[in-house]
């Protein structure tokens, strides 16, 4: 399943993206990336989204249980392909 920050996917929520912090109804200007190595494979990518306010404290939350991979502006976030729709070796 393919999720659109945008609210476009069926059931996503109307307007802008918000933060994923409890309670928070803030733009979400940042995406962290992050999967959980005991539950995950290590391909398998999970996201967050995060206020101004909010990114630090979400960072540290998912730093210190090793499952921070990387954080991106929104702005600048692009989800990867699917596991089935990415390339094969040699093709």
């Amino acid at each position: 399943m393919s999720i659109d920050f945008f609210g476009a996917a069926a059931g996503g929520p109307p307007g802008p993206p918000t933060c994923s912090a409890k309670g928070c109804t803030a733009a979400a200007v940042w995406v962290l990336v992050w999967n959980n190595p005991k539950l995950h494979t290590p391909d398998r990518r999970k996201t967050w989204l995060a206020c101004a306010e909010h990114r630090e404290h979400l960072s540290q939350f998912l730093g210190v249980r090793g499952f921070l991979r990387e954080v991106v502006a929104l702005a600048d976030w692009t989800e990867p392909p699917a596991p089935d729709e990415r390339p094969t070796e040699g093709s």
